[in-house]
Order: structure tokens, then C-alpha cells, then sequence
């Protein structure tokens, strides 16, 4: 009796997905719940588990494929018995014991990758037998690839600098498809850019009372919530105050209706290796600080490994992103629809600034708040920049709700 793979069901906003990732081929053994393929959308990737031990008899969706909810993507033979001698394993066996070993390790290697990991070696035509792996099990990580192409590009340099007389590298390129992730996200900046009268408004604001106070608890706050104190939080708690006296910012554009929202769902635009993603962290004027930290790990945890469900993509009324984590001084973020505004934070650089008349060397930081101006004016705009600011200066201000 053969076992139909089929594609699982696909939340309510997603259409259509595109085959990832094989990680088995026909004619494979595999085990129950072992990983069949990666099926990607445009939120999440989906991971399809083999229902029954066996043999993989055909694979009818091949990766790139466009496939729907309940679609037949692969065949599998229950009856099959673990271990049992395939065509290719049996060519295996006749090559020699190192072929064996790389083959081998080869196979255990991509059982354990990621997506993440996958698309890593496949951009760089890597092998995963080629990298060591220093995770968990021998695992390979994001950081093994990155060290593996510093150590060939060092080795590269040093035989190009032995041989004077090498000649040139040849020029060459490499065409890649883009991720179901990465068209989203450019079609929504581009509509962003099209369908909103966006406009970007700029303050500083000093950030040393801050670090004090971070440098002052961060010890005590660790050891009670284990978990450390970071700008983040601070930066979820003054934006939550502020959307509560601000609460065009809150809102949203339906057709020729306002959507005044009473509760205080953030994005966080987090980078991951597919691309750009804004998991939602949700009721934010009930969380406290150790709350927040814990919630922004986890989900730029699961926005690094794949892991994120629909559910935490989803909604969201204002999105923070933070550039400073890359170096960047100032930018103009772009508005993530249907919300009405985006805060950019920057790098924290030291400056000098006027003081009561003197000049003191502080830590300041650019803020950038892009809005769509049908909704909100400039009074609103500058007035909501300008509380943030000031809780920022001065965090009692967070506590007392003043």
C-alpha cells in the first residue's frame, strides 16, 4: 500500500507555496517523522514529516514547484524495511572507504541543516561535507559557513600572493531565484512607496540615562528574570506610552474608513537569512520589561531558524526596526502596510552636545519616524517623536506615566 505526501494545510492568507527543499531523494529509507521536504511560503516554511517508515518510491512536485493546500507532492512505501539495500546505496558500498565516509557524513549533515544552513551552502555552492560542524551533534550553523568562506578566501589571497605570475580570476556571475519571502516583502515596499503619502520626520535623543540604568541593574535583573536588559524594551515601553496619547498613530486606513485600534500590538523588523520578516509582539502595554526582552528573543530566534507560525506574523499596529544593530547613523524606513507609521532607531554615537551652556561628549542616538500623511499631520507626527524622546531621557518618566 503506497502513502500520498500531500502538502499541508495552508493558512487562511496564504495561497499557493513553492517546494523548498528535498532532503530525501526516491529510492531513499526513511524513518517516521524524519523531515521529507521544506515547503515554503511567503510568511513561513512549512517542514513535511514521512507519516510512516519506509522507502521514498517517487517525488511528483520537484523543488521550485508551485504547489496548494492538500496537493500530492510524493509517494511513499511503508513497506519498505529500514536499512534495506537501495540501487544507490548498493554503489555506494562499492566505492572506496573515503567516497564511503564523505557520502555518509554528506547525508547525516543535510538531515540536520536548516533551511537557513541549505540555502547558505547552495548560494556558495558549498558541500556540507566540505564544513565542519560545531553545533550541537556535529551540526553545521550559520557561523561554521561564514568561517569556512573567511578561512578559503584567506587561503585564496595567500596563493594568489605566492604565484605572481597566476593569472586572473575569470569573471563570472550566478543567477538565483528569488524566495517566496523575498518577492512579499519587495511587493509590499513597493506598494508602501505607491499607495501612501509617506513623509519622515527626525529627532535625537540622548541616551545615557539609559545605559546608566542598565549598567546600574543589569546584574539584578539578570539574576531575577534570566535574561539581560537591552534597549529594546525600553524602546516597546515608550512606544506603547505614546500610542496611547497618540492614538492616530495607532490607526489604520480602510477604504474610506479610520481603524482606531484599542490594543498595542509592535512589529519588530528582524533580519533573518531569507529575508526581511516583522514578527508581531502583542498586547505590549500589558508586558512587563523582563516580559519584552524574553519576547523579542524568541521570536528573532525563530525568525533566524525558520520557526515562526502565521499566527506571529500576522497583525501588528506600528512596527519598530532597529539599523543601529548594522552601524547605520540615520535612515527613512519604510511604512509597513496597512499600519500607518514605522520608528527607525539608529547606532548610539557618541557626539558633542551643549549643556547648560557647555559641551558634553554624549551618547546620542537619531530617531526616524516615517507616517502616512492622509492619516496623520505633522502635530501628531512631531508630538509622538518628541514623547518618545522624552521618556527615553528620562525612564522614571515609565514608570510614573507622566
Amino acid at each position: 500500500m503506497t502513502i500520498e505526501i500531500l502538502v499541508p494545510d495552508l493558512p487562511e492568507s496564504v495561497a499557493d507555496a513553492t517546494v523548498a527543499t528535498w532532503h530525501k531523494k526516491p529510492g531513499d529509507t526513511v524513518q517516521r517523522d524524519e523531515v521529507l521536504v521544506d515547503i515554503e511560503t511567503d510568511k513561513v516554511v512549512l517542514e513535511v514529516p514521512a507519516p510512516e517508515a519506509g522507502i521514498l518510491e517517487a517525488i511528483i512536485e520537484e523543488e521550485g514547484a508551485t504547489v496548494l493546500s492538500k496537493q500530492l507532492i510524493a509517494k511513499l512505501n511503508p513497506g519498505a524495511v529500514a536499512g534495506e539495500p537501495t540501487q544507490d546505496k548498493t554503489e555506494s558500498a562499492e566505492a572506496s572507504p573515503d567516497k564511503r565516509h564523505t557520502a555518509s557524513l554528506t547525508e547525516e549533515t543535510s538531515d540536520a541543516l536548516s533551511p537557513a544552513v541549505r540555502r547558505l551552502l547552495a548560494e556558495h555552492s558549498l558541500d556540507a561535507g566540505q564544513v565542519k560542524g560545531t553545533g550541537v551533534g556535529g551540526r553545521i550553523t550559520r557561523e561554521d559557513i561564514e568561517a569556512h568562506l573567511a578561512n578559503g578566501q584567506s587561503a585564496t589571497k595567500a596563493g594568489t600572493a605566492a604565484s605572481v605570475e597566476a593569472p586572473a580570476a575569470a569573471r563570472s556571475q550566478k543567477r538565483v531565484s528569488m524566495t517566496r519571502l523575498r518577492k512579499t516583502v519587495a511587493n509590499r515596499l513597493l506598494e508602501a512607496k505607491n499607495s501612501t503619502a509617506m513623509l519622515t520626520t527626525f529627532n535625537e535623543v540622548n541616551m545615557k540615562p539609559i545605559m546608566d540604568l542598565r549598567k546600574q541593574y543589569q546584574g539584578q535583573f539578570e539574576e531575577r528574570h534570566g535574561i539581560r536588559l537591552g534597549f529594546m524594551s525600553f524602546y516597546v515601553k515608550a512606544v506603547t506610552e505614546a500610542l496611547k496619547r497618540y492614538p492616530e498613530v495607532n490607526a489604520s486606513i480602510d477604504g474610506d474608513d479610520i481603524v482606531y485600534h484599542n490594543y498595542f500590538d509592535i512589529s519588530m523588523a528582524v533580519s533573518t537569512p531569507r529575508g526581511l520578516v516583522t514578527p508581531v509582539l502583542k498586547d505590549c502595554d500589558t508586558l512587563g520589561f523582563a516580559e519584552i526582552e524574553k519576547g523579542i528573543k524568541e521570536l528573532a530566534i525563530k525568525g533566524r531558524d525558520g520557526k515562526l507560525t502565521v499566527d506571529e506574523l500576522i497583525g501588528g499596529n506600528f512596527t519598530i526596526t532597529n539599523g543601529g544593530v548594522f552601524g547605520s547613523l540615520m535612515s527613512t524606513p519604510i511604512i509597513n502596510p496597512p499600519q500607518s507609521a514605522i520608528l527607525g532607531m539608529h547606532k548610539i554615537q557618541d557626539r558633542p552636545m551643549a549643556v547648560d551652556g557647555k559641551v558634553e561628549i554624549l551618547p546620542m542616538m537619531y530617531l526616524a519616524l516615517s507616517y502616512d500623511h492622509r492619516l496623520i499631520d505633522g502635530r501628531e507626527s512631531v508630538g509622538f517623536l518628541v514623547t518618545i524622546k522624552e521618556l527615553l531621557e528620562d525612564p522614571a518618566r515609565l514608570l510614573l506615566n507622566v
